[in-house]
């Protein structure tokens, strides 16, 4: 990716020399990004296609260290370049905002992907210490520490016990296993973001949200509006929408939606079960689409009430059995293990609490995942969890506070990497 290049991309008066750069760059950063990331797996799929059919090859692979974070700076890079190119932001003049927008290191590793229009202007203003935002940004840091140290971290000694030896769990076993897997992965990822959101907003930096309640959804459709909103609003911009979005036939629509969960998987890393977790989701994003009803829940859940009804509950149960059946997908190591996963989950065993294993470490894993939950079921109208605490009562946010800071000392799980740092 090259500064001056994107200068040109506005200023030149050639439509073809303008959309020349535009692709040059375009294929530049994919390609730089296809060979760290995917060569490998395009090898190994090739030679595996020529060994079923009796020819065997003798490739030469890369061995090459995977940066880290490598996929959200690439994309973060590429909607401004897209954007210059589709004169929605004026290229900036400010080498130092550039990079300073590519690199902001709160957002490097693990986003959120953020925009050009939304962070570049906030580097070229004079920033002023505001303690109250200060105390907002601490305040989600907390919450962010909160859900990765307590919530995943104590899940991933759960789930990687489960995980590294399936065929000789119990089905009620394999059944937590993927179920505190659904709370290590929005523990581990949610907690990076809020860590990330806060510590930019005591520099001054508003990043945008990138969680919104994901498991408090009533289909599939809200679950995506809700999941890592940074990724999933950049595949509608930058490719959605320009394959037609949903202004084209019914036909082209379910193409289009198929191809934005196709690329999703594939951006998630090089193997086929991410490529299966994606078309999991499409699937089940299939029947909103034929009826209309992908944009019916836009609202909060249980918008007025303090409790959802017994239709709410039903469907959040339903949305939510869905997105852990396909984090199975996801978490497994191949298709062959997400077979076998799911043929031990499903069997007679499920029902059997007597052959659930490690149950000291399953309830704690359950408390903790109780905790998280009701704190944002409560504070589900606002951007994070604890922000329930931006209140008058001084004491009472100081005694929470505390309860918090002791439970991530004493309470802590294993250090486990934060799961996006792969990708």
């Amino acid at each position: 990716m090259q500064y001056a290049d994107k200068q040109h991309i506005t200023s030149s008066r050639s439509t073809f020399f303008r959309i020349f750069l535009n692709v040059s760059n375009i294929v530049l950063n994919l390609g730089i990004l296809g060979i760290f990331k995917y060569y490998n797996f395009f090898v190994d799929s090739f030679v595996s296609a020529f060994a079923s059919v009796g020819l065997h090859l003798q490739p030469s692979t890369l061995k090459i260290i995977l940066p880290v974070g490598i996929s959200f700076y690439t994309f973060q890079a590429l909607s401004y370049s897209i954007d210059v190119y589709k004169r929605k932001i004026e290229p900036t003049k400010d080498i130092v905002a550039f990079f300073a927008f590519i690199g902001f290191f709160p957002l490097l590793v693990a986003g959120p992907i953020e925009r050009a229009t939304n962070l570049l202007p906030q580097f070229y203003k004079k920033r002023t210490f505001e303690y109250e935002k200060a105390v907002d940004g601490m305040r989600q840091i907390l919450w962010g520490l909160f859900k990765k140290v307590i919530v995943a971290d104590n899940c991933a000694t759960y789930v990687n016990m489960v995980f590294d030896n399936p065929q000789s769990q119990s089905g009620i076993t394999l059944l937590l296993g993927a179920l505190f897997f659904a709370f290590q992965i929005y523990g581990d990822f949610s907690g990076y973001s809020d860590i990330a959101i806060g510590t930019a907003r005591l520099f001054g930096i508003n990043a945008m949200r990138n969680f919104a309640y994901p498991y408090f959804s009533r289909d599939i459709a809200e679950f995506w509006r809700r999941w890592h909103i940074s990724l999933t609003t950049w595949f509608r911009d930058y490719v959605y929408i320009p394959l037609g979005g949903s202004r084209v036939s019914k036909v082209k629509v379910v193409r289009n939606t198929f191809i934005i969960f196709l690329v999703s998987g594939f951006w998630h890393g090089a193997n086929w079960t991410f490529i299966a977790w994606g078309m999991f989701h499409a699937i089940l994003f299939l029947p909103l689409i034929l009826l209309n009803q992908n944009r019916k829940y836009t609202n909060t859940v249980a918008e007025r009430k303090l409790f959802p009804d017994l239709k709410e509950i039903f469907q959040m149960g339903l949305t939510f059995l869905l997105v852990v059946i396909g984090w199975v997908i996801f978490r497994a190591d191949s298709i062959g293990q997400m077979l076998e996963y799911f043929g031990g989950m499903f069997d007679m065993s499920l029902f059997s609490l007597e052959l659930l294993l490690h149950r000291k470490i399953a309830l704690k894993c359950l408390i903790f995942a109780f905790c998280m939950l009701l704190i944002e079921w409560i504070g589900r109208r606002n951007q994070y969890g604890l922000e329930i605490l931006n209140i008058n009562s001084k004491w009472l946010r100081h005694i929470v506070y505390l309860i918090i800071i002791f439970c991530v000392i004493l309470f802590m799980g294993q250090n486990e990497q934060f799961i996006y740092f792969q990708f």
